[in-house]
């Protein structure tokens, strides 16, 4: 993949390898960015939340919608080239809507991972099936939302359903037969090293998915992923210990899947502050770093070489941590534990961010990311597991005087871990970001506004009212020396660019 090479197209979820979501383009900048204007709209025609970054290759976009939706379009003018759906069953059990966050390319292939737990391949002229795995009983709870990564000539994918009591995994495919060449699974069994962390059995339905995309470090050929909460996310009696590899940051060979190391940000979670957040590299210095603002409120600088913490510094209204061991991690206090009548935690249940991607600007050397000002009322019961069903042992509600409830775009200095400025939103939103070489930042809101900032101050330049909540992360492209910003919206695939 040479995504850096290739500015004009978008050939990973991310952009590159490198999770940074930064374009060089940059006719598109902070003076004319006013000037922008809406040049095609392609409707999906499905409800639901639409979560897709589209790829584009030599002027062809390809995207996923709602219900595992594939489809072609002329990136120029949005005309379509053809559509894939997939027969779902009915009894398909995602958590957190019925959505799919992209594809990952690889020559005359297009990889999907479905709800119903298949990993498919697409021819990219027809749209026509070429290979289709089933990875995992679906009716157990497993499902695939992410946007795969191809490295080499693998696909890799992680798993969802951790809401479900399932034992997470990343999986890797044959490009070219769909074969199965390694999986790793983020509970460790019998034998292996940390399944000590688990008390009992509880490994078997520990939950640890891997919903979100990684990323890949090819001098080192290392590949970095993240999981998500143990199970049942908010009751952590019955599964005692740190749980590993929950909330983690795994370095894994992409050729064999081995670990080479782990760093875990939230030990014994018991608030839901699932880790998936994609794993940003940035070599600054001669420094080879993962930045990551986590769910749980703190920001992340880790070696990426050995997985050592130099780095963690809140972002956000923090409260279930007070204090940092000795190696600067988070310690839960236990005022901030869920209790049978209920305690009020910042961050709230949605996490001082999400899955939502950030951005890295290699010009500001800024962070930029998607935060979330709110907290919750946690409270925890016995729930016994049954299989294929929601396994929480908890319970979260609003707090009752709803301060603070808010979203904000906010720009980090990783040296520091400080924030630099924010945009503050309305409320809280879920939109990812993008950064250019423009100088610009772009992000939307729960209101329906797409807009763009000025990257330096968090100066409004231009906004679209899109008419729908922003679910997704923009992604640009350029057409014969055209510059374009895409976003998806409500059913709506939105393409921007100048007069």
């Amino acid at each position: 993949m040479n995504a850096g090479k290739e500015p004009q197209n978008w050939l990973m979820y991310s952009g590159d390898y490198t999770g940074r979501r930064y374009s060089t383009l940059h006719e598109i900048d902070a003076a004319n960015a006013g000037k922008l204007t809406p040049k095609w709209v392609y409707q999906t025609m499905a409800g639901g939340k639409f979560e897709t970054t589209p790829l584009v290759v030599d002027g062809i976009l390809y995207g996923t919608g709602q219900d595992d939706r594939a489809f072609a379009l002329d990136a120029r003018t949005g005309r379509p080239i053809w559509q894939y759906q997939r027969g779902l069953p009915g009894d398909i059990r995602p958590c957190c809507g019925r959505v799919n966050r992209g594809l990952a390319i690889l020559g005359d292939k297009v990889f999907m991972g479905t709800l119903d737990s298949h990993v498919i391949a697409l021819d990219t002229k027809t749209g026509n099936v070429l290979w289709d795995v089933s990875a995992v009983d679906y009716t157990k709870g497993y499902s695939f939302t992410l946007a795969p990564l191809v490295i080499k000539s693998l696909v890799l994918v992680g798993v969802s359903g951790g809401e479900y009591g399932i034992r997470g995994f990343i999986d890797a495919y044959d490009a070219n037969t769909g074969e199965k060449k390694w999986r790793f699974y983020t509970i460790p069994g019998p034998g292996e090293p940390g399944n000590e962390s688990w008390e009992g059995e509880s490994w078997k339905i520990g939950g640890s998915p891997a919903w979100i995309t990684g990323t890949y470090d090819a001098e080192t050929n290392t590949t970095f992923w993240t999981t998500g909460n143990p199970s049942p996310s908010n009751r952590g009696e019955g599964r005692a210990g740190d749980n590993l590899y929950s909330n983690s940051l795994l370095a894994l060979d992409p050729d064999t899947g081995k670990l080479k190391w782990h760093f875990q940000f939230t030990q014994h979670d018991e608030h839901d502050y699932d880790a998936t957040q994609v794993p940003v590299m940035v070599d600054d210095g001669g420094k080879k770093l993962i930045l990551q603002a986590n769910r749980n409120g703190f920001f992340y600088v880790i070696d990426r070489t050995n997985g050592k913490l130099i780095r963690a510094e809140s972002y956000a209204k923090v409260s279930w941590a007070k204090e940092k061991d000795a190696n600067g991690r988070p310690v839960p206090a236990k005022e901030g534990l869920p209790t049978l009548e209920g305690n009020k935690v910042c961050p709230g249940a949605a996490g001082a961010t999400n899955w939502m991607s950030p951005t890295y600007d290699q010009q500001t050397k800024l962070f930029y990311v998607t935060a979330r000002e709110q907290c919750d009322i946690f409270s925890t019961a016995p729930q016994p597991y049954d299989a294929g069903h929601a396994y929480y042992g908890s319970a979260y509600f609003p707090n009752d005087d709803a301060a603070p409830f808010y979203g904000a775009l906010r720009a980090l200095d990783p040296n520091t871990g400080k924030i630099k400025w924010e945009w503050k939103h309305p409320s809280p939103t879920w939109s990812g970001v993008l950064s250019t070489a423009g100088g610009l930042v772009f992000t939307g809101d729960a209101e329906g506004n797409f807009i763009a900032l000025d990257a330096a101050s968090g100066k409004a330049l231009w906004h679209f009212q899109c008419g729908a909540s922003i679910y997704s992360s923009p992604m640009t492209y350029a057409i014969a020396g055209k510059q374009y910003v895409a976003v998806a919206a409500g059913s709506s695939l939105f393409t921007f660019g100048l007069p």
